[in-house]
């Protein structure tokens, strides 16, 4: 389904938007008190009710991710399903680029920063940090077996430009710096 697809038609009785409210904050309310399944629950009841609803996916993957149960390609057709409803939110962008990232799926972590930046400049500092930090921790970990000194210094080089990038330097102002 599409979410920008205005003229789908709904064969489920949607809830008021004071019903979805309380079962979207319900929902956050039970994942804060550690109890992911029952959130889950609440979530798949709000896009039952309410299929184009950016915040219940984003949610239900963020509830997903302390269920060992579910898989990560579930997860991430989550966050990307949020995104697709709301396109122009940066948070559902760094945190899908944050998954990626801790996933070992670096060209899609760095996409995602990248367009969160975009959507969010006064914020692109955080993300390009954001990107540079989990791509140095995670990229050795995920490489392991082709782990050499070339592919380590080219992991350090992208996470160097992306914590350049957040301060607003280019590698020349670096260079004369150091």
């Amino acid at each position: 389904m599409n979410c920008a697809d205005s003229r789908e038609r709904y064969t489920v009785m949607k809830m008021p938007g004071e019903d979805i409210r309380k079962e979207l904050e319900d929902g956050i309310q039970l994942l804060n008190e550690g109890r992911p399944e029952d959130a889950v629950k609440k979530f798949a009841k709000v896009l039952k009710s309410d299929p184009k609803n950016a915040e219940a996916y984003f949610w239900r993957a963020e509830a997903s991710l302390a269920l060992s149960q579910v898989a990560i390609e579930e997860i991430l057709a989550l966050y990307k399903k949020a995104i697709e409803c709301d396109p122009v939110n940066a948070y559902y962008q760094s945190s899908l680029g944050f998954f990626c990232a801790e996933n070992g799926r670096f060209n899609e972590a760095e996409a995602a920063y990248n367009k969160a930046a975009e959507l969010e400049p006064e914020s692109s500092a955080q993300f390009y940090s954001e990107f540079a930090a989990g791509y140095a921790r995670n990229a050795p970990v995920f490489m392991e077996r082709f782990l050499d000194d070339k592919t380590r210094e080219m992991i350090q080089k992208k996470a160097l430009k992306y914590a350049l990038k957040s301060i607003s330097m280019d590698e020349e102002t670096a260079k004369k710096l150091l």
